[in-house]
């Protein structure tokens, strides 16, 4: 009994050394792990200081959901309806004395732009009062014969005379009020000018006139468009029209402005070809709130969405290449930021991001499909302008997608 309770001690002896070399082994093996996941975590993160992210211009951004697979392509360009764009003439040409506007100020309707003087002013306000005048005189007599006549005083023949007379003179008085109507005169006026009014309300676009000029009846004197009914007309080919219907989603980027991305929905579909280039003309209504500053006549490119169906997207810019991977860059929440920190270090306080691993997908219209390879939070504010700074600032560099 003795022999193997010394055999038992001396196995445990034994064992002791190999236990406690395994345990070791254990521990330096998952602090070696820790150590790489943390090496890992930093070579993932990069820090500004407040003055590099002022300068390097950093823009925040969210995932958007587009539809970059099932689009017909146009071209087009923004404009306004017929009726929210004027050119202004004059009905009676004159030497013009004032110009009221400049180019690009905008003026509400019944605006005078321009007067111009003309001595026929003076003719027509004349003959609407010698109209008026003849007028209150032969009332009188129309009612004085139309007495006499009812008495069987005078011939009927008289106070039909005087009753043509009338008739005959508010026909001219009218006709001389509608002239001066036409022109923006009002009627009791004595002067010889000529009021040049806006018809509508909207910016002042080219002057063709100068002061001391003559203005020349049925030549377009200003322009003025109205840029709160902006839409687009988009040029679909033959063979895409069965595909195009009202309602239907439309993305457009100005092409000569910056890749901002702009909502508008197909309101109307031509039904006859434009001119010789065998395409139709589909219009569709902007974003209210995306159409201020724009202007008309601008060219665009546009995706006319024919499904519903979209995936998860980010401006092309948020997206940097780094060896064979793709990455998009986070601002890491600034509260868990705060805790880590000792208070000493509030007056060197840095803006860190955190690189996040994507596989990208379509390309289109300046925005790339995404699928991420780790989820992110619903409210990260990721880094849609300067991405590739944030990956240049980290060890190893990378290179751009674009």
């Amino acid at each position: 009994m003795k022999n193997i309770k010394n055999s038992i001690h001396r196995f445990i002896l034994l064992l002791f050394p190999v236990a406690l070399f395994l345990l070791l082994l254990t521990s330096c093996n998952e602090k070696k792990a820790e150590e790489i996941h943390e090496e890992e975590e930093s070579e993932n993160e990069v820090a500004l200081t407040a003055v590099q992210f002022k300068t390097v211009g950093i823009q925040f951004g969210n995932v958007e959901n587009r539809n970059l697979n099932t689009i017909i392509k146009a071209n087009g360009y923004t404009t306004v309806p017929p009726q929210n764009s004027a050119k202004i003439a004059t009905l009676l040409g004159g030497t013009v004395k004032d110009i009221l506007v400049l180019e690009g100020t905008y003026v509400n309707k019944g605006k005078v732009l321009a007067t111009i003087q003309n001595l026929e002013v003076v003719e027509m306000l004349e003959d609407y009062k010698s109209a008026t005048a003849n007028i209150e005189y032969l009332q009188l007599e129309y009612n004085r014969q139309k007495t006499l006549s009812d008495e069987n005083v005078n011939p009927r023949k008289t106070f039909q005379e005087v009753k043509a007379k009338l008739a005959v003179e508010r026909a001219k008085a009218q006709a001389a009020k509608s002239k001066l109507q036409a022109l923006h005169i009002s009627p009791g006026s004595n002067s010889a000018l000529i009021p040049i009014v806006s018809p509508i309300n909207g910016y002042i676009g080219k002057i063709s006139i100068a002061k001391g000029a003559f203005a020349e009846t049925g030549i377009p004197l200003f322009e003025v468009t109205d840029n709160s009914q902006m839409h687009l007309d988009l040029n679909v080919y033959e063979k895409d029209l069965g595909s195009i219907s009202i309602g239907q989603e439309v993305d457009f980027i100005l092409t000569n402005q910056s890749n901002k991305s702009i909502k508008g929905k197909i309101f109307g579909i031509n039904k006859s070809f434009s001119n010789e280039s065998k395409t139709v003309a589909v219009h569709a209504k902007i974003n209210p709130d995306d159409a201020k500053g724009l202007i008309s006549g601008m060219y665009v490119s546009a995706n006319i969405n024919l499904n519903n169906a979209t995936v998860k997207a980010l401006p092309k810019a948020a997206i940097v290449k780094n060896g064979d991977k793709y990455f998009i860059f986070i601002k890491e929440d600034e509260q868990a930021e705060k805790e880590t920190k000792p208070k000493s270090a509030a007056e060197n306080e840095e803006i860190h991001f955190k690189a996040i691993e994507v596989i990208p997908g379509t390309t289109d219209m300046g925005f790339t499909e995404i699928k991420f390879v780790t989820s992110i939070p619903d409210n990260s504010k990721i880094v849609t302008q300067g991405a590739f700074y944030l990956l240049s600032a980290q060890k190893g560099g990378g290179e751009h997608t674009h």
